[in-house]
C-alpha cells in the first residue's frame, strides 16, 4: 500500500466552482495514473486561505440550495449568502464538492479526505 498523499490548494483570490472543481477533481484520484473508480483514493486535499474566495455579491444572491422532508410543506430553502453568514465559506466550498462527487457509497469517504483550513 502506499502512503497517503497530501494535496494542498490555495483558495485566495479564485472563485468557489474553479477551487471546488481542482478539488473534487483530485479527491476522486483523476490525478493519477492508477485511478480507478470503485475505490477511494489515498489524498487528502488541504484548501488553504478559503475567506479569500472570491465569490460576487449576485452568486450569493441567487444560488439557492434547497431539501426536502417528504412532508407536505417540508421544502427548506437557503442561499448562499444565507449559508455564509451561518456557517461561513468553509461550509459553502464543502456543498460545492459533496455535490461535483459521484452519489455514490463511496462520496462519503472521499468528503472526509478534504480538509479546509
Amino acid at each position: 500500500m502506499t502512503e497517503k498523499r497530501t494535496h494542498i490548494v490555495d483558495a485566495g483570490g479564485k472563485r468557489l466552482g474553479r477551487v471546488a472543481s481542482q478539488v473534487a477533481y483530485v479527491l476522486l484520484g483523476k490525478d493519477r495514473t492508477d485511478f480507478s473508480k470503485n475505490t477511494v483514493s489515498n489524498v487528502s486535499v488541504v484548501v488553504e486561505n478559503v475567506n479569500d474566495l472570491n465569490i460576487s455579491e449576485k452568486k450569493r444572491a441567487t444560488k439557492i440550495y434547497d431539501r426536502y422532508s417528504g412532508f407536505h410543506g417540508g421544502r427548506k430553502e437557503e442561499s448562499l449568502g444565507e449559508l455564509i453568514a451561518k456557517k461561513g465559506v468553509s461550509e459553502a466550498l464543502k456543498k460545492a464538492v459533496y455535490n461535483m462527487l459521484p452519489a455514490n457509497r463511496l462520496r462519503k469517504n472521499r468528503m472526509k479526505n478534504l480538509i479546509i483550513k
